[in-house]
């Protein structure tokens, strides 16, 4: 009997053994991983699960120190590691009594990229709609310098704590399935600061603004309709409020980087005045979970696109975004008026979107000098009989049309009827008028649905379409 029962008893040992370590192992969220990116020179937080009440040691080879921390009753821990300036490769061993090692970890500088379709875009294209160029920058777009990492579709009813993914590096076969917009908006600053980028891309094709925020985000603004979670539909709606910033933001809260871009707005092109509202509402929603200050966020005007009969002209949500620019700060616009197309939302030249978003970050967050990232804005409007004078800011060396007549502005009398207008560049800025408006008293620039804006600076950014009138229509 007892040759029986000693066996059965180291047995049982052995499986306890096994099994305690089991639980104790560490277990890691997706955006903690091999070939991760940690923003430089910050307090990075790193969080993960492991047994109730372990301990867990955070170890950085960058600097040989340790951090040590105790896990709650749940598992959950969280830590914060102080990071180097840019550079790389480096591990980091997460331990609690069995180490984990997290390789080829790279530090510089760390963007979250969202929004719609235009930002979900790859870079190999939708079927039938190209990126421009996108076969040669995908197979020269090896760089060990680059890494990518995508939150999945998903909608949740409740904040999430993960998703299914993993960082990627930065060569083809990754690069052709990752956001052209993201992509080039990272090579950029990969190139003009010389540092790792890394690029965290959350977004889905078609949906509003409202799903991307919190609950508490949202609760200022009451037009918005909350999901009532004791009713959850058998299946959830993306365009629900709330639910995509549980599932596809939530997980990634937290995590240091520098700052956001964004290019979504097609979706709540029927609600301009709320989306006003709503676009420095997420970004300060974004601010205040992450709780690492007001980090950076700069966003794509959508492209003129002939939305067909339906639905208010899109340039009065261009004109929300353009108003929306100033409200915060540490917010800002990149403009491709020139680069819309009649009948594709989804313009194929993604590299004018990522290289001004890249301007943007360029010149207001890291402080280059030299170019410029705003296009002219409208300053000052003035008449004098049957002629109009316009003079713009955000253009110290004037303003040019490319060698094209200016075709995009138009001119109204008090009876509010807009007429084309002819044009012309001078030192001060634009001089117009109409033969069919004697006294005019309001402009409107390229405030079509779809119109190829043909003003810019003389540094290549485009004006936004912009008017001088407040009318309903």
């Amino acid at each position: 009997m007892k040759k029986i029962i000693i066996p059965f008893l180291a047995l049982f040992l052995v499986y306890s053994i096994n099994v305690n370590n089991a639980f104790s192992e560490i277990k890691m969220p997706a955006i903690f991983g091999d070939n991760m990116v940690l923003q430089q020179q910050t307090n990075a937080a790193i969080w993960g699960n492991a047994s109730a009440g372990a301990t867990v040691t955070v170890k950085t080879s960058w600097n040989g120190k340790s951090y040590t921390v105790k896990a709650g009753a749940d598992g959950k821990w969280k830590t914060k590691v102080q990071t180097p300036a840019a550079g790389g490769p480096y591990t980091i061993t997460i331990s609690d009594g069995k180490p984990l090692v997290i390789r080829n970890v790279m530090v510089g500088e760390v963007w979250v990229c969202s929004g719609q379709s235009n930002m979900e875009m790859p870079m190999k294209g939708y079927r039938n709609q190209p990126v421009t160029g996108s076969n040669e920058y995908i197979a020269t777009s090896s760089n060990e310098q680059i890494r990518l990492i995508t939150v999945p579709r998903l909608a949740s009813m409740s904040p999430l704590d993960d998703f299914n993914g993993s960082w990627k590096l930065c060569e083809p076969e990754n690069v052709a399935e990752f956001s052209a917009t993201a992509y080039f908006f990272g090579l950029m600053l990969n190139k003009t600061l010389k540092v790792p980028v890394g690029l965290i891309c959350t977004s889905w094709g078609g949906t509003r603004i409202e799903p991307w925020m919190s609950e508490d985000g949202l609760k200022d603004f009451d037009w918005v309709k909350l999901p009532d979670k004791s009713s959850v539909p058998e299946k959830l709606s993306q365009q629900t409020p709330t639910v995509l910033f549980n599932a596809m933001i939530n997980p990634i809260a937290g995590y240091g980087i520098r700052g956001a871009i964004w290019y979504q707005g097609e979706a709540n092109r029927n609600e301009p005045v709320q989306y006003r509202k709503l676009m420095p509402g997420l970004a300060l929603n974004w601010r205040n979970v992450w709780g690492v200050g007001d980090f950076p966020m700069y966003y794509v005007q959508i492209a003129p696109y002939d939305n067909g009969p339906t639905g208010l002209n899109s340039a009065f949500l261009r004109e929300a975004q353009l108003k929306a620019s100033t409200a915060i700060p540490n917010f800002g616009m990149a403009c491709i008026m020139d680069t819309g197309e009649k009948d594709c939302i989804h313009p194929a030249n993604k590299k004018a979107a990522g290289d001004r978003l890249a301007y943007q970050a360029l010149v207001k967050t890291y402080g280059k000098k030299g170019f410029a990232c705003d296009g002219p804005v409208l300053k000052d409007m003035r008449t004098e009989g049957n002629m109009v004078f316009l003079t713009f800011d955000n253009a110290p060396n004037g303003l040019t049309s490319f060698g094209k007549e200016l075709s995009c502005f138009e001119v109204a009398g008090a009876n509010k009827r807009f007429y084309p207008a002819k044009a012309f560049i001078t030192n001060a800025g634009i001089t117009l008028f109409s033969p069919s408006v004697p006294q005019p008293v309001a402009v409107r620039y390229a405030f079509r649905d779809f119109i190829v804006g043909d003003l810019f600076n003389t540094e290549g950014i485009p004006a936004s379409s912009f008017r001088t009138d407040e009318w309903d229509q």
